[in-house]
């Protein structure tokens, strides 16, 4: 979405009509100056990561409660920006899914840019039934397979949504990781794999 669709639709009334007090242009400019004063830039976490791109802006300024109109358009818009792996497999290998799944690494300052991402899955999620201890922010995957098949419709969707889960839910608090260069394809393959493969533990 161009930087001018999206001032205008900023400047729809539906839309200005949505926002909170809070979202103020005095507040949010002290406020963004405040967390320019305190975060300290080390490493690969530089200050760009307090920028807004024109999603986060929509989803903050109503409260994560966008009108639909424009909620659908703008999931549209980043469904189509899901890249697809030329090969047009979509499943990897589980096993590797499950050691993401596992990790929360990267992307700190201690880390090196480049350094492989962990997907921190079970922070959010309750994945599979070994794990005592798991995430409620997003819905519990285990027997995700299972009860859904493995179809390619199942294996595209749960690719995309990894990929960007923006583009079913706008203001999803699960990231963008494909979008954002977090995961690369061959992780996000053996997520999918997690999720759908008959034998992962997720299906068990």
């Amino acid at each position: 979405m161009t930087k001018k669709i999206l001032l205008a639709l900023l400047a729809a009334p539906l839309l200005t009509a949505a926002l909170p007090a809070s979202a103020d242009g005095d507040y949010r400019t002290k406020a963004i100056a405040t967390l320019r004063k305190d975060f300290q830039p080390r490493g690969q976490a530089s200050l760009d990561r307090l920028a807004e791109d024109g999603l986060q802006t929509v989803c903050n300024r109503t409260g994560n409660k966008p009108p639909e109109y424009l909620a659908k358009q703008m999931e549209a818009d980043q469904l189509a920006g899901v890249k697809f792996p030329a090969d047009g497999q979509l499943m990897g290998d589980w096993k590797e899914g499950e050691k993401l799944a596992q990790s929360g690494r990267g992307f700190t300052w201690t880390d090196n840019p480049g350094l492989p991402v962990g997907g921190n899955c079970y922070n959010c999620h309750q994945i599979a039934p070994k794990e005592t201890s798991f995430g409620t922010v997003g819905p519990s995957l285990f027997r995700f397979g299972k009860l859904r098949g493995n179809t390619p419709d199942m294996q595209k969707y749960a690719y995309s949504k990894i990929y960007n889960a923006k583009a079913f839910n706008l203001c999803s608090e699960m990231p963008r990781f494909g979008h954002a260069g977090a995961l690369g394809e061959k992780q996000i393959k053996d997520l999918v794999a997690l999720l759908l493969d008959p034998e992962s533990p997720v299906n068990k």
